[in-house]
């Protein structure tokens, strides 16, 4: 059963019942993330996700972690591009100490300068890491690609010349202009009552600051491409074109059709390029859906001798969609849908973050039942349309490796149109 209460300072307490377990998934997500920052000091959302977890006032970073950890609990957290959420794990009976906790850090936190300095490190070790991961630091060329010189473009990570420089003042400042109370929502799923999580979130987040909750820079695609000529085994590429919003009537339709095209071991890119030509290692497609937009794309990770073939394939079996797309693909898509979507709700975890990401987006829950209904309600005319209106944008290319041979965002769009 899922409760939601909004407390006077504008606070949102949700709570998921789960009578069949004994564990609480809880946190506090906050509808703030990589878009909400100035190009100077991008990287600093991550980085306040890291130092909350470096001492409060009560607290050091050591009495933290031991306090979660000697009731068997966990604590982690997560930067995203629209959200950043601090969140735990605990047996149901030791709801009151994870609740106070999440609050100790996102109220109280020193940003000690030790502890930043060496936080900053490890920030930046992670940075360095993403950018010897070919497969992960080729995500964000392309991010940047779609959405050039903004906000919606900048690496989670942020980058390592600005995150070096980051102050305690900064990061404190940026605190407390974005987690605004209306900004925020204390999602608990598992063995919780409502009424008890309402009480302690009363007590335990009375000091939020005020902050301006003011709008992020609404995304404006662009498309482009970005080559990185590296010496590596794999050519990586990831090609894609603009998607749609949480709240665009195709969001459901977009979500089958990346399933289709590319969504599972029997989708039609894995069984042309991988399977019957041999030509990748990896191959998917995704759907990326934002406040105000979204994209779509494939990744393919090849050699560099098959990279020639890559593009011109993907292009020809996007443009076959319209015209091919069949019922039966249709229904395995609806079935692998469906069942995430079941199988999710299995979890504590993915059922509070489910529930705080929908209120953050929709402003209330979103039944299973009403996802499902509008999941069967999409039928093959409407992929087609939604393979047509994506196929009529302009498109991204974003590639790392030895690139030679791959086809440049020119020849790409113009196979788009042909």
């Amino acid at each position: 059963m899922i409760r939601v209460t909004r407390l006077a300072n504008g606070f949102t307490v949700a709570s998921d019942r789960m009578d069949s377990v004994e564990t609480v998934s809880l946190g506090v997500w906050a509808d703030v993330g990589t878009r909400n920052e100035p190009a100077e000091i991008n990287g600093v959302s991550h980085l306040l996700e890291h130092m909350a977890f470096k001492g409060t006032e009560r607290r050091s970073a050591r009495a933290i972690a031991e306090e979660i950890e000697a009731v068997g609990g966990h604590l982690n957290a997560y930067t995203a591009r629209e959200q950043t959420a601090y969140y735990a794990k605990i047996l149901a009976g030791d709801l009151p100490l994870a609740v106070d906790i999440i609050g100790d850090i996102l109220q109280h936190s020193t940003f000690d300068a030790e502890e930043l300095a060496r936080e900053r490190a490890v920030v930046l070790q992670e940075i360095g890491q993403a950018e010897d991961t070919p497969d992960d630091i080729v995500f964000d060329h392309f991010q940047s690609a779609a959405f050039p010189d903004q906000p919606m473009g900048r690496p989670v990570l942020g980058k390592a010349e600005i995150v070096g420089s980051l102050s305690g003042e900064t990061i404190r400042g940026y605190m407390h202009r974005h987690y605004a109370p209306s900004r925020l929502v204390l999602a608990a799923a598992g063995l919780v009552d409502h009424e008890r999580l309402v009480e302690l979130a009363r007590a335990a987040f009375a000091e939020l600051p005020v902050g301006d909750a003011a709008d992020a820079e609404p995304a404006r695609y662009m498309g482009g491409e970005i080559r990185v000529e590296r010496d590596l085994e794999q050519v990586h590429v990831v090609m894609g074109l603009p998607g749609v919003g949480y709240l665009d009537p195709d969001y459901y339709a977009l979500g089958l059709l990346s399933t289709v095209v590319g969504g599972g071991m029997s989708s039609r890119l894995f069984q042309e390029i991988r399977e019957k030509r041999g030509l990748v290692y990896s191959i998917y497609s995704f759907a990326s859906s934002f406040h105000d937009g979204g994209l779509f794309g494939i990744y393919a990770g090849t050699g560099e001798r098959e990279a020639a073939e890559i593009l011109p394939l993907l292009i020809e079996e996007l443009n076959r969609v319209p015209a091919t797309v069949t019922e039966e693909e249709l229904a395995r898509a609806r079935a692998q849908s469906k069942a995430g979507i079941l199988m999710s709700r299995e979890s504590t975890s993915n059922r509070a973050e489910q529930l705080a990401s929908q209120l953050l987006t929709y402003g209330r829950p979103l039944p299973a039942e009403e996802i499902i209904a509008r999941i069967e309600a999409v039928d093959v005319p409407h992929l087609a349309r939604i393979a047509r209106r994506l196929t009529a944008g302009a498109p991204t290319l974003a590639a790392l490796g030895p690139l030679g041979r791959l086809a440049h965002l020119d020849q790409v769009a113009a196979r788009l149109a042909a």
